[in-house]
C-alpha cells in the first residue's frame, strides 16, 4: 500500500501516520522513498493504536507497548542529575537516582566543598 492507500484505509492522515513513525509509534514503510509501501502490519498497528487511544492510552504509553518499532538504541538509557551551585563560578552535578544513604553522604560532601570553595569575605553566607 502506498501512504495515500494506508492513510484512507485506516481513516487517518497521512500527516498522522508519519508522525506515529517520527514518535516510534509505528514501523517505517518496508520500502522507502516516493514508492514507499506498507504492509497490512502497518494497518494493524494503526488500528491498534486508535483502540488504544480510545481506552485513554498516552502516544507516550503506547510507544512502550509491544509491537511498536524495535529499535536498538546507540545512547545510554537517560539519566536525572541535580544540580548544585556551590560557587559563583562552581556546579556540581550528581545523578539523582542514589540511594537516600548515598543522596545524605553526596549532599554532605558537596556542602562542605561549598564552604571549602567560598570566596573571601562570604564565609557566613547561607545558600
Amino acid at each position: 500500500m502506498t501512504l495515500a492507500e494506508i492513510a484512507e484505509a485506516s481513516g487517518l492522515p497521512a500527516r498522522t501516520i508519519r508522525f506515529y513513525i517520527a514518535r516510534g509509534l509505528l514501523r517505517g514503510p518496508v520500502k522507502g522513498g516516493r514508492a514507499a509501501a506498507y504492509t497490512e502490519e502497518h494497518l494493524e498497528r494503526l488500528e491498534e493504536i486508535k483502540s488504544l487511544q480510545a481506552r485513554g492510552s498516552t502516544l507516550a504509553e503506547i510507544a512502550r507497548l509491544p509491537g511498536g518499532p524495535a529499535k536498538e538504541s546507540v545512547l545510554p538509557p537517560a539519566t536525572s542529575w541535580w544540580q548544585h551551585a556551590v560557587a559563583g563560578d562552581v556546579i556540581v552535578w550528581v545523578r539523582a537516582d542514589a540511594s537516600p544513604w548515598r543522596t545524605r553522604q553526596v549532599r554532605a560532601a558537596v556542602e562542605e566543598f561549598a564552604r571549602r570553595v567560598q570566596p573571601a569575605g562570604n564565609e557566613g553566607r547561607k545558600e
